[in-house]
């Protein structure tokens, strides 16, 4: 073949990059496959819930192009190589900035196995310059990546809202399947401008509406739900309910279809404080994942009702709360660090979350540390090295009282102590369920006895989880709370059914199988996912 003059076909290939990543691959801590996994139930091991994140941005822009399209995630390098193979005018690389060396070597076999395709390089790791970007790619996309791409295709612009994919990703607890959640794209950004946020100041602080009113987000819910009768939902939005206009448009649409759709979102302190636990209730909202940060960290987006007293109604009503807190601030000492902790453990989160304050280029707390020379030294003279620990698991900065292993020691402590002291998030999400059971169930607001009766569902759904819990959680405490909890459910349905009496014995030897292959690093790498669009019928994409 004559490769000056060959053209490959008019086609658009869109990847991830290659597996297998991981610490045991030499990545930095937490880098992987799995955000709940890898950064919040990490000291869990058993166990932890299992999902795998794909990169959804990449199906959810090639639905909305007219350019024939293949996406890969996760491919092997030999699995990459054969598609390139196929012949693709343009080739996007999706990457985090941990996963920079990653994505070179992506483009490294681009080069080799398709040099006349162009280099398109997108994700929140186009945060660097684009001198540093400039010898990886030939486009380098930094905004909306459905607008950036039709131009850049020459395709007719399209408004907003685009055409919404259906996008399952399942979830699994001792390597069996508890349900699915479809992903929606609500929006991107957000305006709180958290100084060490790199969504939010990587769309200098805007909110891009990708569902613009409360009809459009229900529209795609409903359109879910009439493929996939028992899908729940996860809604990506960094902070969804702070636009109250559109929450309470689409409140209006829910209650007028009649339908429970319950959803998991993203939310602050300050978009929380304006609803009432009874509006939360009838939106659907199950879950919140919500930014504790510190005490004294002042960010504007923890104005409003006390977060103790918010976190605590949420959960008493069955809402799961997902609490981040950060280590690292300048004013935290040791002891600082865990009286902060003993706070949030008071108030009993579903699932906690612990990440270093570090510095990511383009957010506010980045330029202070390099401007004050606090960017440790050894970061500054290798900038790679210090791509690689974009993640939250390692002392960037040098703390005023505080080493950076020592950091890193108090980090581990906290994931340690959240998983001893409160047990495993499994039986957390249970009692959290329980709570909002006792409390809705002879409620006279029709919406919020559906959310009772969906209560009563999913703990009857988990009632295999609590004997695993009882055998082999952390502490004596710990194995106590579950198997008080237990007899408290079981005084209150009677005797479960058969097949959860069944599924509860099966338990014991899946957490024992899921603990030992995780123990030895086995089967925990996924699948080529694969999905092509207007090549041949569109099929919705599963994890």
């Amino acid at each position: 073949m004559d490769l000056e003059n060959f053209a490959p076909p008019r086609r658009l290939l869109l990847t991830s990059v290659c597996r297998p990543i991981g610490e045991a691959q030499g990545d930095g801590h937490s880098v992987g496959y799995e955000l709940l996994h890898g950064q919040v139930t990490r000291a869990q091991g058993m166990f932890s819930p299992r999902s795998y994140q794909l990169h959804f941005s990449l199906e959810y822009i090639a639905h909305n192009l007219e350019i024939p399209t293949v996406v890969l995630q996760y491919p092997t390098k030999r699995e990459l190589i054969r598609e390139l193979k196929k012949g693709y005018e343009y080739v996007g690389v999706s990457f985090l900035l941990a996963v920079f060396h990653r994505m070179k070597h992506v483009v490294e076999i681009i080069r080799k196995y398709s040099p006349q395709s162009k280099i398109i390089l997108g994700g929140y790791g186009t945060v660097l310059s684009d001198e540093e970007l400039a010898p990886y790619g030939d486009y380098i996309c930094r905004e909306e990546g459905v607008g950036f791409l039709r131009r850049l295709l020459g395709e007719a612009p399209i408004p907003m809202p685009y055409d919404h994919p259906v996008i399952i990703n399942g979830l699994k607890v001792f390597s069996k399947s508890i349900g699915d959640n479809g992903m929606i794209f609500a929006g991107l950004g957000c305006p709180n401008g958290c100084d060490f946020c790199c969504t939010s100041h990587f769309f200098k602080r805007k909110h891009i509406r990708l569902l613009p009113t409360g009809k459009d987000i229900f529209n795609v819910l409903k359109n879910y739900r009439e493929k996939n009768p028992s899908v729940k939902f996860t809604v990506l939005d960094e902070d969804f309910l702070l636009n109250k206009q559109r929450a309470m448009e689409y409140l209006e649409c829910v209650r007028a279809s009649g339908l429970d759709l319950p959803m998991f979102v993203f939310s602050s302190v300050k978009a929380l404080s304006q609803y009432t636990i009874d509006e939360l209730l009838e939106l659907g909202i199950s879950g919140v994942w919500i930014g504790y940060e510190g005490r004294r960290s002042n960010f504007a987006k923890q104005q409003g009702r006390p977060v103790d007293e918010l976190i605590r109604e949420l959960r008493e009503h069955g809402i799961h709360i997902l609490a981040s807190m950060i280590v690292g601030f300048d004013y935290q000492t040791p002891e600082i660090i865990q009286e902060e902790l003993d706070g949030l453990m008071a108030i009993e989160p579903t699932f906690g979350q612990f990440l270093i304050y570090g510095p990511t280029p383009g957010t506010p707390f980045y330029d202070r540390v390099v401007g004050e020379g606090r960017l440790r030294k050894k970061f500054m003279k290798d900038k790679h090295a210090y791509y690689r620990r974009c993640t939250g698991f390692y002392g960037m900065v040098q703390h005023p009282t505080m080493t950076s292993p020592q950091l890193q020691a108090i980090q581990k402590d906290c994931f340690r102590q959240d998983f001893e002291r409160l047990g495993p998030s499994i039986i957390r999400s249970i009692d959290a369920w329980w709570s909002g059971y006792e409390r809705l169930k002879h409620s006279t607001n029709a919406r919020l006895k559906a959310c009772a009766k969906r209560y009563r569902a999913d703990i009857l759904n988990a009632v295999p989880a609590f004997r695993p819990a009882m055998w082999f959680g952390p502490t004596k405490v710990a194995r106590e709370k579950a198997r008080r909890l237990f007899h408290d459910i079981r005084k209150e349905f009677g005797a479960f059914p058969m097949k959860q009496r069944l599924e509860s014995w099966l338990a014991l030897p899946l957490a024992l199988w899921t603990g030992l292959a995780l123990k030895i690093n086995w089967l925990q790498h996924p699948k080529l996912v694969r999905t092509e669009y207007r090549a041949h019928s569109e099929t919705q994409v599963c994890a």
